[in-house]
């Protein structure tokens, strides 16, 4: 009789714990279909082709990888080749470079500086964001530090939506032109490209939640003091 009750509670308990992982994994299919949809929402009719984006004053740059060398790896060259362009034919005016710089030996904001001040760029038009140690902390910190309320953003054609609609509902009228040169990485592509999903659910639950970045401070007046030179 033992065995028999301690049989059916087994099985109880496994229907129940069956029960509710596929109530979990249905609320966690609706909860990520809806924030792929607001991302893609938010971004609609503001992703643009190199060729077709409208003049902005600021070119965001997201950062991304650094080698070990401090080198910009080629997801990030790729982000840097475009703002470099943009800037050359005179479709940006000034360059925001925003990434992390989580200890002394990894600086992303220095090394995206570096690389176009090297490709031509003059140092008094490229600004740097510490503290963009994701990119709802540099949508945020670019509108509430910098105080850029237009800009090109400019990252990886995967990651552009998110980007866009991000910082447009942090209160900056963005565009964007998304990379597509790092898509010879097939392997990293497809793996960013599916973290994209779970990404979208967390940027829908830090844009509800209001959230601070993890940094702020006082208004920094390098983007300002960009466009007045030159």
């Amino acid at each position: 009789m033992r065995g028999f009750v301690r049989r059916w509670c087994n099985r109880r308990v496994l229907r129940t714990a069956l029960v509710v992982a596929a109530v979990g994994a249905v609320l966690l299919a609706g909860a990520t279909i809806g924030s792929v949809r607001w991302i893609r929402d938010g971004a609609a009719g503001h992703l643009f082709a190199e060729a077709d984006v409208p003049d902005e004053p600021v070119a965001l740059v997201l950062g991304t990888k650094v080698e070990a060398d401090g080198t910009p790896s080629p997801f990030l060259t790729g982000r840097l080749e475009i703002a470099r362009r943009l800037f050359t034919a005179g479709r940006v005016r000034a360059i925001l470079v925003s990434g992390d710089n989580m200890h002394a030996g990894y600086n992303e904001p220095e090394a995206m500086r570096r690389w176009l001040l090297d490709h031509g760029l003059p140092a008094e038009k490229v600004v740097m964001d510490y503290a963009g140690f994701d990119t709802y902390d540099s949508c945020a910190r670019a509108r509430r530090i910098f105080g850029v309320d237009r800009a090109t953003v400019v990252t990886q054609s995967f990651h552009l939506p998110r980007a866009v609609a991000l910082c447009r509902h942090l209160g900056i009228d963005a565009v964007g032109v998304g990379d597509d040169t790092a898509r010879r990485y097939a392997e990293r592509w497809r793996i960013s490209s599916t973290r994209e999903y779970g990404a979208c659910v967390k940027a829908a639950v830090d844009v509800l939640t209001g959230r601070d970045p993890v940094h702020l401070g006082r208004h920094e007046t390098g983007v300002e003091d960009a466009l007045r030179t030159g």
